[in-house]
């Protein structure tokens, strides 16, 4: 067999390959460990069982994770209900849908119930009308007191059963009301579900992608400046594998916390996906953004890791920051790029660091030879 040379390949290429096998190598551990679940307690290895179990293994739905827990530890197993229930409840794709759907049917009932009461309110203010206009009538062919007497107790009574049938109103109008409140939390709960991620309480990547675009198309319509920043934490998968997810999982839960006290007002923080965190800072300049990322980094870095489990000190980690202010002209997935190269520049010069493009390091990273840094 002849070879033939393989081209060179560029910064770019050799980012997505060294991403590739990063990703290969992280998700292949989760499956050993879902499939080592499946093993473990004699289950068939069916799609959803697998699903449910590689969930488990990345312990990135907190609920989820307590709910197998504590039904291991109840019933030392999973039944196939138990698997059934769990995914209905964290991992299919329809739940949410259906949480909607019975939402929004609780909302159009109490809408209609609404309706029907201001009908009947309606049909008894016109009886009243009604009982009003008759009065004036007799009233003008009243020639005793006996009655002028009955005339009045009839509008009386009418009065009454008017006050009575108010009060009704008011009382079933005010319980709608509680009701229709209670049902805009379920459903601001249940959106809040489909744009947050569950492990960070920061927002997902859906979240993200939609903010950044409309955060673009503001900063054009309005011709202000903005900025995104993109960190990622230092030597995360060594530390994973070192000390387990669970802490892996603690480690994420601080950084996401450092992000989030060091943006305000507008600022969205996001998870960007794995150990990767992204903060869109509208109306913001590229110095003012430095300023945010340089407090996210030392806000990270002052803080030390210690295992809840033990009382174990694990020492501290750090994170790298790459900023990039908006250009007139290009695209969202363009910016994400420039920010992603300050971000492994920042990687290549050392981590624990905050670039930006006007910096001389990106130089090295657009570099052919340039490879990504974990």
């Amino acid at each position: 067999m002849v070879g033939v040379a393989a081209p060179t390949a560029s910064r770019g290429a050799l980012t997505k390959m060294t991403a590739s096998t990063d990703e290969h190598v992280r998700t292949l551990a989760f499956a050993e460990i879902a499939l080592g679940q499946i093993k473990a307690l004699r289950q068939p290895a069916y799609p959803r069982n697998y699903e449910v179990w590689y969930a488990y293994a990345t312990g990135y739905n907190p609920s989820l994770n307590q709910t197998i827990n504590e039904t291991l530890t109840r019933n030392g197993t999973l039944s196939t209900s138990d698997i059934d229930q769990i995914y209905e409840t964290y991992l299919s794709p329809a739940r949410l849908t259906a949480r909607l759907d019975n939402v929004g049917g609780q909302i159009v009932d109490e809408i209609e119930q609404v309706m029907s009461m201001i009908d009947a309110a309606v049909g008894s203010a016109t009886h009243y009308h009604e009982s009003l206009a008759h009065a004036t009538q007799s009233l003008g062919a009243a020639k005793d007191r006996d009655g002028l007497r009955s005339i009045v107790e009839s509008l009386v009574l009418a009065t009454r059963s008017m006050e009575e049938n108010n009060s009704r109103l008011e009382q079933s109008l005010k319980a709608s009301r509680q009701e229709i409140s209670q049902l805009q939390v379920n459903l601001e709960a249940v959106r809040n579900e489909s744009l947050i991620d569950p492990l960070t309480s920061l927002a997902n990547r859906k979240y993200f992608d939609q903010s950044l675009d409309k955060c673009i198309a503001q900063s054009i319509s309005a011709s202000e400046p903005m900025a995104l920043i993109l960190t990622d934490i230092d030597h995360f998968k060594a530390f994973n594998d070192t000390f387990g997810h669970l802490t892996g999982d603690q480690v994420l839960r601080l950084v996401a916390l450092a992000v989030k006290q060091n943006v305000k007002g507008q600022d969205l923080a996001s998870r960007f996906g794995g150990e990767e965190f992204a903060v869109i800072l509208p109306a913001t300049t590229l110095r003012a953004a430095l300023t945010v990322a340089e407090h996210v980094r030392c806000a990270v870095m002052t803080k030390e890791l210690m295992k809840r489990s033990t009382g174990e000190h694990l020492g501290r980690v750090t994170v790298s920051i790459g900023v990039a202010a908006f250009k007139k002209g290009e695209t969202a997935q363009s910016l994400i790029e420039r920010a992603d190269n300050c971000l492994y520049a920042a990687k290549r010069a050392g981590r624990n660091r905050v670039i930006c493009e006007t910096d001389p390091e990106v130089a090295s990273v657009a570099s052919p030879s340039a490879a990504k840094v974990a």
